[in-house]
C-alpha cells in the first residue's frame, strides 16, 4: 500500500511539473538528434506541445493506475 501511495505522489509530481520535464528532455533530445544527423541518420523530433502532452498523459496514467490499485486494495 505504501508503494501505491508513493506511486500516486510520483504521478502527481509528473503532472505538476510536466512542462519543465518535457522542455528538459527536448533540450537533450535535440543534442542527440544533431549528433545522429552529423553521422547521417535523420530522426523525427516531436514538437514541444506533443512532448508536454505525452508527459501529462504519462502522469495521468500513473495516477489512475495507482488509484485503481489503492481502491482494489481497500475494497476487496
Amino acid at each position: 500500500m505504501v508503494v501505491d501511495i508513493v506511486r500516486l505522489l510520483l504521478g502527481l509530481m509528473i503532472l505538476a511539473f510536466h512542462r519543465p520535464i518535457a522542455d528538459f528532455i527536448l533540450l537533450h533530445e535535440a543534442q542527440f538528434v544533431t549528433l545522429f544527423r552529423s553521422r547521417g541518420l535523420s530522426m523525427p523530433v516531436p514538437s514541444q506541445s506533443t512532448a508536454r502532452n505525452l508527459y501529462f498523459g504519462l502522469g495521468m496514467f500513473v495516477c489512475l493506475l495507482s488509484l485503481v490499485r489503492l481502491w482494489l486494495t481497500l475494497h476487496p
